[in-house]
């Protein structure tokens, strides 16, 4: 399991590291539209979809996407998108959490499905924004998930004895949560200090934020943590829901596809919401 992890995860890096700091947004943009028609793929196959239906809706979400790049979308400020979506992803996942997975299944098929694909689209759609704004912008956004994981892993592994959802994910507990927001506020401050050395430019989210001051800083990033904590607990029950352990066995020794971005889903309209309000 071991070997078929590294592997996997050197694959995607060899591919996604040099879309990533190429100038052109054109690959990087290619490259993730692809990731992103595989996780709606297995979103549909989580939510009652067959396998016919399921690649179908897959290859929609792929098509309908590229067709919005090349209409000039990607381009085009979506500042009341990401307003919408931010709230919306905050009223969907307190109330999916509090009400629990036979709540869940209990929702129309069409509009798990349907709700599902918009927001996974919406991801995308702030990935690559946040790529345009500058690579600095997007490798801070995506260390504040992995570093939150991380921290929260480590925390919950030594510290952890409340658990935090236990009905959807018990691996997961109070301690480790506080560990993942103690670690992102390091990083945090130790990115801004870099900043201020003159070590790094001033375009990463922690410089937009500190830009409007502590009392905007310190609640944002409260709210981002805690939204990868409820990306990654909401698809965890999905999948409860459908009755699986992983969203499906695309990436050896890794699972799915979302589960690798479960917790990005949310924090990218986030954080493209807060930038731009």
């Amino acid at each position: 399991m071991l070997k078929q992890r590294i592997i996997t995860a050197v694959l995607l890096l060899a591919v996604f590291l040099p879309t990533l700091i190429l100038p052109s947004i054109e690959p990087f943009a290619l490259f993730t539209l692809v990731l992103i028609a595989a996780a709606g793929w297995e979103w549909a196959r989580l939510n009652g979809c067959g396998p016919q239906r399921a690649l179908a809706a897959g290859l929609a979400l792929a098509v309908g996407l590229l067709a919005f790049w090349l209409s000039g979308g990607v381009e085009r400020s979506w500042r009341e998108l990401w307003l919408v979506v931010g709230v919306l992803w905050m009223i969907m996942a307190a109330a999916l959490l509090y009400r629990g997975v036979d709540a869940y299944a209990r929702w129309p098929q069409m509009l798990r499905l349907w709700l599902g694909l918009f927001l996974i689209a919406c991801a995308w759609l702030a990935l690559v924004q946040a790529r345009l704004l500058g690579l600095g912008f997007l490798l801070s956004v995506l260390l504040l998930v992995w570093v939150a994981d991380i921290a929260a892993y480590f925390g919950g592994k030594r510290f952890g004895r409340r658990k935090l959802a236990p009905s959807v994910s018990p691996g997961k507990s109070w301690e480790g949560a506080f560990s993942g927001l103690l670690g992102v506020f390091l990083l945090a401050l130790a990115w801004i200090w870099a900043t201020r050395q003159g070590w790094s430019a001033p375009d990463h989210l922690y410089a937009y934020l500190w830009h409007q001051g502590l009392w905007y800083a310190v609640p944002a990033l409260l709210g981002l943590v805690a939204m990868s904590v409820a990306g990654d607990l909401v698809e965890s029950l999905v999948k409860r829901a459908a009755g699986v352990k992983d969203s499906s066995q695309l990436l050896p020794g890794h699972g799915g596809m979302l589960d690798r971005v479960d917790a990005l889903l949310p924090v990218l309209p986030l954080a493209m919401m807060l930038v731009t309000l």
